[in-house]
């Protein structure tokens, strides 16, 4: 209890005393007390009517005058009352500077709560989703934006990646959707207009198809002419002999580059817009092992085949086959005489997964998150020694990206690498052709 509390209560207390007292002289105690109390009564309820009125009024006004313990309240209630106002032109203030600040992006900001229906979004939204003011305040987003993809990422929660969409009044635009939580589930969208950006990249999938396309002719005569060469090299002078090899060893690298340009162009344009079947994968991990095999008797790797489960994948043949095929082969040419790779497919409650670990050279865990790039190797060096393209991780990239997986990489310097294909639940499909999986070696 305060000061002012405790003089309060002991002025009450002496008035109290003094009533009795006065009571007492004039014979009348119960008569005295009633008849103050009462009039204490009918005061406080005065000023609490006062309270009433003052709080309760349409326009703001200065606090009503009183003494006491009453005049005290009305005083504490003002000073509050200019601190909350205070409060809330500064939160105003803020607010309409925030709205200006983001009214004037050339992005499209929207809130929403966790249900999606929209409370506030800026001049830039109205443009590029067509949204109007006032009218379509609390109504859902998925509502407006009419594309079962964007509900499906709405309601995801999933939000690592943006969505590419189609603006909804104007199907030519590309627009790049990404959703931030905030709060109780709420949802910030960013929307970006990417239409030139799209475009420049499917000038360059376009340019890279097409120059791929034209280099293949030229490089099928110039091949067969070296191949004819070769054939009948001793007739040859002896000089002509080993530039005519080096020749037949870059037109194959040359050829290999374009025929890895060519199948990485066709899985970025295919993306998912293929027909989902179940892809028998014990059969493509049998055949490129046998592949593996067969032509790696120079190095007399042990490659070991594991396949612990009977899963199927919904999915495309073609490109699942490329991509193990290039993993695969990826810890062939990086693996020295002799070495061990041994391969597995098995599943469990987060879904399928097929896993290359081999006892190779290994790499730098400093180049791992680029591996994926297109011609990035860790090691420029060794790249005639392998005779690779650098487009064989992008393409296991682009075909996860198209069944929704996800690659994973683990290795140190001299430790050998294992890498992982991990493909959601939703596409794997258990097969009853066995209850109990093979394993190969």
């Amino acid at each position: 209890m305060n000061r002012k509390a405790s003089h309060y209560l002991r002025l009450v207390l002496v008035c109290l005393a003094f009533t009795f007292v006065l009571g007492l002289v004039i014979g009348e105690v119960a008569w005295t007390l009633v008849f103050v109390l009462g009039v204490y009564v009918c005061w406080t309820l005065y000023q609490a009517l006062r309270l009433y009125a003052w709080l309760y009024q349409s326009e703001i006004s200065a606090a009503p005058e009183s003494a006491g313990l009453w005049g005290d309240i009305f005083d504490g209630i003002h000073r509050l009352q200019k601190d909350h106002y205070r409060s809330r032109d500064r939160l105003q203030a803020m607010i309409n500077r925030i709205q200006e600040s983001t009214n004037a992006l050339r992005d499209a900001v929207v809130m929403t709560d966790s249900m999606g229906a929209m409370d506030w979004w800026n001049q830039a939204a109205d443009r590029m989703l067509g949204f109007k003011h006032p009218t379509d305040r609390g109504q859902l987003i998925y509502n407006l934006i009419r594309t079962p993809v964007f509900k499906r990422y709405f309601s995801s929660k999933k939000y690592q990646e943006p969505l590419l969409i189609n603006a909804p009044n104007n199907p030519n635009i590309k627009l790049q959707v990404q959703i931030t939580l905030f709060g109780e589930d709420d949802r910030l969208i960013m929307v970006q207009d990417v239409t030139r950006l799209y475009r420049l990249e499917q000038m360059r999938r376009d340019f890279v198809s097409n120059v791929s396309h034209e280099l293949r002719t030229p490089l099928t005569v110039i091949t067969g002419y070296l191949e004819t060469l070769i054939d009948n090299a001793e007739s040859l002078p002896e000089r002509w002999r080993r530039p005519l090899r080096q020749m037949e060893q870059q037109s194959q690298r040359m050829e290999a580059l374009v025929n890895d340009l060519l199948l990485l162009s066709k899985i970025e344009n295919d993306g998912q817009n293929f027909v989902q079947k179940d892809v028998d994968i014990q059969h493509i991990l049998n055949t490129i092992c046998h592949d593996a095999r067969t032509l790696n008797t120079e190095k007399q790797h042990q490659i070991n085949l594991a396949i612990e489960s009977n899963a199927q994948l919904k999915g495309n043949t073609t490109q699942l086959q490329s991509a193990f095929s290039n993993i695969l082969l990826n810890a062939v040419k990086y693996t020295p005489a002799k070495g061990e790779i041994t391969v597995r497919w098995y599943d469990d409650e987060k879904g399928a997964h097929f896993s290359v670990q081999d006892t190779g050279v290994g790499i730098d865990p400093e180049h791992i998150p680029r591996l994926t790039e297109r011609f990035y190797r860790a090691d420029p060096s060794r790249a005639s020694e392998t005779g690779g393209t650098g487009l064989g991780l992008a393409i296991v990239k682009h075909v996860l990206i198209n069944h929704e997986g996800e690659l994973e990489i683990q290795s140190r310097i001299g430790k050998g690498s294992l890498f992982i294909c991990h493909f959601p639940i939703k596409r794997v499909i258990q097969s009853g052709l066995s209850e109990t999986p093979a394993t190969i070696e």
